[in-house]
């Protein structure tokens, strides 16, 4: 357990934000595993600044979904002021996060995300403003700089927290980096090692063993995770039984199949069965990776268009490898 600000966060099991997944099915299926918090996809501020529908649809967060930490991306005071406050006070986030670690072009040439650390005080004139603004408490991921010759995570985090920043999430690649290489958590380490308030590691956490090495290597007070949950939210519950001291036996190929669907009927009842089906097109084949022969099965998913699709297409694949003896 761990304050960020006033607030506990019971367990060092963070999910990352991720675009397309992380959205209020998911952190359902998150919390239910044993997440200590959440963070939503990124929204846009001036999105919220001009109302957009599926923007304002995406700030709903369910009563029994918390804490999660509603993350915003900008680089214009005004705008960035006007959509914070939104999240203040039209939305029941328990945090306001800023981003400061998409590395994509259509966010970076914008000023927002990685683009951010480029310019120091303009980036702590933003964050200061934000704090000041609300009452929630506002937390910033980031990564360590623009690209190896630029790497200045330090001194932006040590001029954010003395701005009212109230926990970072330091993801250990740059911005060149892409999602490429490896992430360095020896500056997980250096950054916890900086500052007053709770550092979160991310970056290259896939399996418990990870989790437990980045914890002992980094001291972080939480280990953010990823792409290592899609199609593979129940490494949550490993993590949760191992922090509990319990057995921490691995999910057996069935229950794969059963998340898989559990995690269709949620995003059914958020958002229909078209478009949740949609998204599931690209989410079920995760479900799978790893399996004997699934790529047949990933290439039928492709195709799905109702809930019933899905079931029979696992419903094939179970019985094909129970038939073969590979139904662990």
């Amino acid at each position: 357990m761990f304050l960020i600000r006033d607030k506990k966060i019971e367990s060092p099991i963070i999910v990352a934000p991720m675009a397309g997944i992380t959205n209020d099915a998911f952190r359902q299926l998150c919390f239910e595993f044993g997440a200590g918090l959440v963070y939503t996809e990124m929204v846009s501020d001036k999105a919220i600044f001009y109302d957009n529908k599926k923007t304002m649809e995406m700030l709903k967060i369910s009563d029994e979904n918390h804490p999660v930490s509603l993350q915003l991306f900008g680089s214009e005071i005004p705008t960035m002021v006007y959509a914070a406050k939104v999240l203040d006070q039209r939305t029941n986030c328990d945090f306001i996060d800023i981003n400061m670690g998409c590395p994509v072009n259509k966010v970076i040439k914008t000023g927002s995300g990685s683009a951010m650390m480029k310019n120091e005080d303009q980036t702590v004139e933003i964050v200061k403003a934000v704090v000041e603004a609300v009452s929630k408490p506002v937390t910033v991921k980031m990564r360590l700089g623009w690209d190896i010759n630029h790497m200045n995570y330090l001194s932006l985090s040590k001029k954010l927290e003395n701005v009212g920043v109230s926990a970072i999430a330091l993801h250990a690649r740059t911005r060149s980096q892409m999602y490429e290489g490896h992430s360095d958590w020896e500056h997980i380490r250096i950054l916890k090692e900086g500052l007053h308030i709770p550092v979160f590691g991310n970056g290259d956490v896939k399996t418990l063993d990870d989790f437990i090495e980045m914890r002992e290597k980094t001291k972080c007070d939480g280990v953010m995770i990823g792409r290592g949950l899609v199609g593979n939210p129940f490494l949550i519950s490993q993590i949760d039984r191992y922090l509990k001291g319990e057995e921490c036996e691995p999910f057996k190929t069935a229950d794969r199949f059963e998340y898989c669907l559990e995690h269709a009927q949620k995003l059914i009842r958020l958002k229909g069965e078209k478009m949740a089906i949609s998204e599931m097109r690209g989410l079920a084949p995760h479900y799978l990776s790893g399996l004997y022969d699934s790529t047949t099965y990933k290439g039928k998913m492709n195709q799905i268009k109702t809930y019933e699709d899905l079931k029979v297409i696992l419903d094939e694949y179970e019985a094909f490898l129970d038939s073969i003896g590979r139904l662990n």
